[in-house]
């Protein structure tokens, strides 16, 4: 399986939101969030494409099978 590589930290902490507040706006966990951008899980499509439009980028610039 590839590896997914994530930049969900950067964008979250560039836009000076708390995992707290994007939670909410995204409707998950805040563990299941944590998990995600320490790249132990990867999202579901339906909430890889629901990050990446709450941060207005294209999924290829918020996951890739290729490092940031």
């Amino acid at each position: 399986m590839t590896k997914i590589y994530n930049n969900v930290y950067n964008l979250r902490t560039k836009a000076r939101i708390t995992q707290e507040a994007l939670c909410k706006k995204i409707g998950t966990s805040r563990q299941t969030l944590s998990k995600i951008e320490t790249g132990i899980y990867n999202p579901n499509l339906d909430l890889a494409f629901t990050i990446a439009k709450y941060f207005n980028k294209p999924i290829e610039k918020v996951f890739s099978p290729k490092r940031f």
